[in-house]
């Protein structure tokens, strides 16, 4: 664990989250709870606790300067990525995970109790079938096309919120192809210590 740990916060001051031993702990139980589970329920292609460091948790951190709502849902969570982690470092704001996969529903459940995250509430389901009070923001990473979260979420976002998509290289078609009434608000390249490959957050707004 200290390897881990090291591994962790060098991560996090490259960059430039700095974290109180308290939130790093619990990130740290996150990542032992999630590759404990996995050896049972398959709940991530990556086994090596070293790259879930970077790959999951430095990997959901990064956007965490780029949220700006009081209420967040995360759609297609999985084992709880981002929002897990985005949940521990920001206890300030109210975190919804969806996602359609029992046991992956059952793990986040795990999680929270495990992690006391008061914060944090868990829905299992499909997202256009999901019935709740909009958010100010919906975020999703590796979840589906662009067009497709749109067309999906669409109910789930405040009439002012916005869409977070977390995307891999830059998605020129994939946003050539954006329904009309949403236009592209910003596009950030990510900063992800000890990982290759470009990462990028495409902010999506209404158009006026």
């Amino acid at each position: 664990m200290t390897e881990l740990r090291t591994t962790l916060e060098r991560g996090l001051n490259a960059m430039g989250l700095a974290l109180d031993n308290a939130r790093i702990e619990q990130l740290l139980g996150y990542l032992a709870l999630l590759h404990k589970w996995n050896r049972a329920y398959n709940l991530t292609a990556i086994r090596d606790p070293r790259q879930m460091v970077s790959r999951h948790l430095l990997d959901s951190l990064s956007i965490a300067g780029y949220l700006q709502g009081a209420r967040v849902i995360d759609v297609g969570s999985g084992p709880g990525l981002p929002g897990i982690p985005l949940a521990i470092i920001q206890p300030q704001r109210s975190f919804t995970l969806l996602d359609s996969n029992g046991k992956k529903t059952r793990f986040q459940q795990q999680a929270k109790l495990e992690l006391g995250l008061t914060n944090l509430d868990i829905v299992g389901g499909r997202a256009e079938s999901c019935v709740a009070e909009p958010f100010d923001e919906v975020v999703s990473r590796a979840f589906a096309s662009l067009e497709d979260m749109l067309r999906w979420t669409d109910h789930l976002c405040a009439e002012q919120g916005r869409f977070l998509a977390m995307k891999g290289q830059y998605p020129e078609e994939e946003l050539n192809a954006l329904p009309p009434g949403v236009r592209l608000q910003a596009a950030h390249r990510l900063l992800v210590p000890d990982t290759d490959g470009e990462r990028h957050l495409l902010i999506l707004e209404r158009a006026a």
